[in-house]
């Protein structure tokens, strides 16, 4: 509470100081921006269940039929050192990455909360610059973890990776950036923890982390930290630790790569959760408007008996081959193959059985193969 109070105060501050620098008769004119893209994509899935669920892939979960996986409108206004952003959102994937929200019953006087209530925000945040090249932001951010982001116009896939899709999505709190040198930027993280609009404990996450970007080098160095777990929880309120890395690079005009390696642990009240990831991209610009992409990624988790953080499994992997085209500025046709495997039966295949205790799907494949063609447009 006192970090928003403090927040709220510096912003309030700084437009009543850019407010101030005008003339009486002269009202400071917004600087507005709109935004948006569509995400649509039609896919095949080789075991072809019955269900025609692409399971544990994150956005391009559903198989032959046409789909819209996200649609979003941008909108961003600036008045003096003051600025807004809001993104609305409506599709299957905010769908998904929202079915982790905590659920906070309400009462007479108060509302609940859930991930129906926040699956249509994808972004809503204020930014005050302050002195000292210091950048002030609160409000609900998409995770700075990983290289990749949710709108598949700046991914070099269509799918997202296991990294992308198991660690956290989303965050609600407040950051503070600085420059450090002309290349390097430190930032400070607050947040209500992983996934949590509203939290689901009380206690707020908190971490650093250090970004690099010169020329066609660009990296990030990230720590987060905080009790995760819901206040009932069996494993306690224990201390989860992430730590993440990446790097890309543009070898030349042709050829360009990255990576990713995450990391953490749990020490909590049933044994010590654990886990380990890596993910591996190649991109080949093959003509101005062409391309060709590959990845690899492999996630594994050790629980020692506690509820699973990621996975119902003990590891997934999957690689990547993506070829996109850009007939036009601002629209990208891709094609895609990509194989999932896994420790046990995670996929579905052919006929799909249901339990008949809690009616959902039973899988029954360790591996699922799948053919995509999505097309994405942005203005």
């Amino acid at each position: 509470m006192h970090v928003w109070l403090v927040t709220a105060i510096s912003l309030l501050s700084l437009s009543r100081a850019a407010a101030d620098s005008l003339p009486a008769d002269v009202p400071p004119v917004p600087a507005i921006a709109v935004g948006g893209y569509v995400e649509t994509y039609y896919q095949l899935h080789v075991q072809n269940p019955d269900n025609r669920l692409t399971n544990l892939r994150g956005f391009d979960n559903r198989s032959r039929t046409f789909t819209l996986s996200n649609v979003a409108l941008d909108v961003r206004g600036e008045r003096g050192p003051i600025s807004a952003r809001i993104v609305l959102q409506i599709g299957h994937a905010p769908a998904t990455y929202y079915t982790v929200e905590p659920a906070s019953p309400g009462a007479n006087g108060a509302n609940a909360s859930d991930g129906e209530l926040w699956r249509y925000l994808q972004t809503a945040t204020v930014t005050g610059r302050a002195p000292r090249e210091i950048t002030i932001e609160a409000g609900l951010f998409t995770s700075p973890i990983g290289l990749e982001i949710t709108a598949v116009k700046d991914n070099w896939n269509w799918s997202r990776s296991n990294l992308f899709f198991g660690l956290p999505a989303y965050h609600a709190g407040i950051t503070v950036a600085r420059p450090v040198t002309t290349t390097w930027t430190g930032k400070l993280h607050v947040y209500n923890g992983w996934n949590n609009v509203v939290d689901n404990n009380g206690y707020p996450s908190a971490g650093a982390s250090l970004g690099f970007s010169a020329g066609a080098v660009s990296g990030q160095l990230l720590y987060l930290g905080g009790v995760e777990r819901a206040t009932e929880a069996a494993e306690g309120a224990a201390w989860r630790h992430l730590f993440d890395a990446y790097g890309q690079v543009k070898l030349s005009d042709i050829v360009s790569v990255a990576a990713q390696l995450d990391a953490g642990f749990e020490r909590n009240d049933i044994g010590t959760s654990r886990w380990f990831a890596a993910a591996g991209y190649t991109k080949l610009q093959l003509l101005a408007s062409l391309y060709a992409a590959a990845r690899v990624d492999y996630f594994y988790e050790h629980t020692d008996g506690a509820q699973p953080i990621f996975w119902p499994i003990e590891w997934i992997a999957s690689a990547t081959a993506t070829f996109a085209y850009q007939p036009v500025d601002y629209v990208s046709v891709r094609f895609e193959y990509r194989h999932d495997h896994a420790a046990a039966d995670a996929f579905f295949g052919d006929a799909v059985a249901t339990d008949p205790m809690t009616m959902a799907y039973v899988p029954n494949r360790d591996a699922q193969d799948t053919v995509t063609a999505g097309v994405t447009a942005w203005f």
